[in-house]
């Protein structure tokens, strides 16, 4: 039976290493490649204005590629539950297919629409692309738990095997029996969304640094891989929080939206290595691509893995709630110039360096603001361009030393860690240009300058540029302190967070009744 299919693509916005999209492919007459801007999570205030533009360029990309094979994207607009119902009936389909997302929200969302699908007579296929592994398999391997260490993360993708290799893009000839009708007002009811439709003002706009889609994702892959003795000595803590232009690959963001496949970036490096002496896991880039399948694992298997309560890995903390200062730890206003050139280059560009990242999370929880983590995990969902729901629920509770992480005593300066990489705060004066006057000496502590320092600096602290809000060699003591009685309370309350391997299921997770449901192709 020649099929009329719908390809539905969500994350995964890339042809190649795209095995659902083949599966689409497969006895097919006529296919439409569906993307739908969803409310739940495409709306204008939980994703930032430079992952708007990353998003948009990610499918203008990918619209491209597909009108080159004689098809072309469709857009909608609305709940996924609502939209395909008249797309089954107006367009008479008979298979759908998508690639697996471990989301809790796009389980859940996934479920209602294959019953939809089913109850429509609809066919439906899905495919594991969007991680090395299948995450499910992971967990089996460890007698039905998360493991919650990276070492024991290592032991378990040994017995497994090297990831799949990825598959080939479609071809011309591959689409020679396939055809995408064509319907006069397309751009009106299916066109590609703009930043303006969606309510965002371009003015405010900086420089596209990191422009999405996977032609951008693949020759900037290609780019990175002829950097055989780089590739070969990464090692991430040697990389730096605040160089001028960035010292990793910046391949997240394309990895995050699928723009680039986790199992091409994993091969292409195998490749690289061959042969040559290279560093290894956790700190080179294949490493990189196995904490973020660590991170992945940890969130199918802990329940309410973004949050605090409900947790049962995580240290519950008697975080305190303060609007302002949260306010001004986001809006880049805390006094301290790295903390705040981080913020800024954050909201600018979408993207900050780990260490980075390590530096402005240590200060707004445990370090100096002892503000919950959930706050930042939004602010991060919202301004970076790689904002990983998985990847930054995990980051956040390691940082806060709340999970996998607890040596909350190791706390960062927001003074000498940004010293030890750029003693004379070049970075500091490419984010924060107010402070660009201000001698070495200064540049990290204007509040230490003598007045006059200031004056001649053209800023004057207090007034100009905020004073700290917090004297960070004080309150980074009592903070120690405070998260002491935190892990006195969880050793006292239960088995240490440190010496667990995982939480055992009690029950299937949404993922296994999918799966039990519905048999892979």
């Amino acid at each position: 039976m020649a099929h009329i299919c719908i390809h539905w693509f969500r994350k995964g916005l890339r042809l190649h290493d795209n095995p659902a999209l083949i599966a689409a492919l497969r006895d097919c007459k006529e296919l439409y490649p569906v993307f739908i801007l969803d409310p739940y999570l495409h709306n204008k205030t939980s994703v930032g204005i430079n992952r708007w533009r990353f998003l948009i360029g990610a499918l203008k990309d990918l619209d491209c590629s597909l009108r080159k094979l004689n098809s072309r994207l469709f857009v909608l607009r609305g709940k996924p539950e609502d939209v395909f119902p008249k797309l089954f009936n107006q367009w008479k389909v008979t298979k759908m297919t998508y690639e697996f997302d471990t989301e809790p929200y796009s389980l859940s969302r996934d479920k209602t629409v294959t019953t939809l699908a089913k109850d429509h007579g609809v066919e439906v296929i899905y495919k594991i692309s969007h991680t090395l592994y299948d995450i499910e398999r992971i967990i089996e391997e460890n007698n039905g738990k998360a493991p919650l260490t990276y070492t024991r993360m290592q032991a378990i993708v040994k017995t497994l095997g090297p990831p799949k290799r990825p598959i080939s893009a479609p071809t011309v000839e591959d689409m020679k029996d396939v055809k995408t009708p064509s319907f006069k007002k397309h751009g009106e009811e299916y066109g590609l969304p703009t930043l303006e439709e969606l309510g965002h003002n371009t003015s405010a706009l900086f420089e596209e640094k990191f422009p999405g889609g996977e032609q951008e994702a693949l020759r900037s892959l290609d780019e990175h891989m002829q950097r055989t003795g780089w590739v070969c000595g990464f090692e991430k803590p040697q990389t730096s929080p605040n160089s001028l232009s960035p010292s990793t690959t910046v391949l997240s963001p394309h990895v995050t939206f699928g723009c680039l496949s986790a199992r091409t970036f994993w091969w292409r490096l195998t490749d690289v290595y061959q042969g040559k002496k290279h560093s290894d896991p956790p700190v080179s880039l294949h490493g990189q691509l196995l904490w973020r399948e660590f991170f992945y694992t940890a969130s199918v298997g802990v329940p309410n893995f973004n949050k605090m309560e409900g947790n049962p890995v995580c240290t519950q903390v008697d975080w305190d709630t303060n609007p302002e200062y949260l306010a001004a730890w986001r809006e880049a206003q805390t006094g301290f110039p790295f903390i705040d050139a981080i913020m800024t280059q954050l909201r600018q560009e979408g993207w900050i360096h780990h260490l980075a990242r390590h530096a402005v999370a240590c200060f707004l929880t445990r370090g100096d603001l002892w503000i919950n983590w959930e706050e930042g995990q939004k602010v991060f969902e919202e301004l970076l361009l790689d904002g990983d729901w998985a990847l930054n629920a995990g980051n956040w509770q390691w940082l806060s030393a709340s999970t996998f992480f607890h040596q909350y005593f190791r706390v960062y300066s927001p003074v000498a860690f940004g010293k030890k990489t750029d003693k004379n705060g070049d970075y500091i004066k490419k984010y924060l240009p107010l402070l660009k006057k201000f001698p070495a000496a200064y540049i990290y502590e204007p509040w230490k300058a003598p007045h006059s320092v200031q004056q001649a600096a053209g800023c004057i602290v207090g007034k100009d540029y905020p004073r700290p809000l917090v004297e960070h060699e004080v309150i980074s003591k009592k903070n120690i302190q405070r998260m002491k009685l935190a892990y006195a309370k969880r050793s006292a309350d239960s088995e240490s967070p440190s010496k667990k391997q995982g939480v055992k299921r009690k029950q299937p997770s949404v993922a296994d009744l999918m799966k039990k449901k519905e048999k892979k192709k």
